[in-house]
């Protein structure tokens, strides 16, 4: 059995902070900076590589057993770290109706890297937490396999995102990032300096962020850490959606910046940042840094 060793896999650890100039920044006397994780690694970029590595040092070779919807970058970077490092992959699927169809191309690309996907209800899917439907879902894995949780997100993950806090320590007075499961939320709060803010931008329906980064701080330091808020109403229509003008907003950015932007994730937090910034959000004077949590 071979242990985790990210270091095979040549990641570039820190990330590189880049200065954007951007007119809608400058006239409010706001400056902009991006935080490239999407240029980590090719195939595990972003908070992927971050929330990942601990959960793959703790698994030590074993096989892994992990949760995500059809779209899900997490699933991906699971498939692909275990295609780099030889360790088997199993994905539970949300959604047992897409059992028969033809796989989009973020699941073919999951099979293509050797994970078994696994086609779940959506109510089973739901139950995924229950001990006895776990245990149900578990059959469906070998026998010694470590379970990563949806999206990655768990103590190890926060413990991960921590250096990425730590490696924007005094650089920002805030800093955003888009959130699916809050764990690099939780992480990155935890390792700024006091004075600095971390903003997480949800990009699903449904409020219920705020009690999922309390509890990932919990368990991961056993209670709360850092100052984070979250700015809600920027998720487009919802998880693995987009709206027309958040389309239009991404196609306006690569073409003033002449960077591919994500769509899911990293320009729903990018228009969060705009139009905040024209609320006034943020005190004329502030750095602001966006983290890129991921490649299209």
């Amino acid at each position: 059995m071979n242990a985790f060793d990210p270091s095979r896999l040549r990641p570039r650890i820190p990330s590189p902070l880049e200065p954007v100039e951007d007119e809608r920044f400058a006239r409010r006397g706001l400056r902009l900076l991006l935080k490239r994780e999407d240029l980590i690694h090719p195939e595990l970029p972003g908070n992927k590589w971050r929330k990942l590595v601990p959960n793959l040092r703790e698994a030590a070779g074993r096989p892994v057993l992990t949760f995500g919807g059809a779209y899900s970058n997490h699933l991906r970077a699971t498939a692909a770290a275990g295609r780099l490092l030889g360790f088997p992959t199993v994905g539970v699927v949300r959604g047992d109706e897409l059992a028969g169809r033809p796989l989009n191309p973020s699941l073919a690309r999951c099979a293509a890297d050797g994970m078994r996907l696994e086609f779940v209800d959506r109510t089973t899917y739901r139950a995924k937490g229950d001990p006895a439907t776990l245990a149900a879902l578990r059959e469906r894995a070998p026998a010694d396999a470590f379970v990563v949780p949806e999206g990655g997100s768990n103590a190890l993950a926060v413990h991960g995102c921590v250096e990425l806090g730590r490696e924007l320590a005094g650089t920002a007075d805030a800093v955003a990032v888009a959130c699916g499961t809050g764990g690099t939320l939780a992480g990155l709060a935890a390792g700024l300096l006091p004075g600095q803010r971390a903003l997480g931008v949800p990009v699903l329906k449904g409020g219920f962020l705020d009690g999922e980064v309390r509890a990932l701080q919990e368990a991961a330091f056993g209670g709360p850490r850092g100052d984070w808020t979250l700015a809600e109403g920027f998720h487009g229509g919802g998880y693995a959606r987009t709206s027309p003008a958040l389309e239009e907003f991404a196609r306006d950015f690569e073409a003033r910046h002449g960077l591919a932007i994500e769509r899911l994730y990293v320009a729903k937090m990018l228009y969060a940042l705009v139009a905040l910034a024209e609320q006034g959000a943020f005190p004329p004077g502030s750095r602001l840094v966006a983290v890129v949590t991921g490649a299209p």
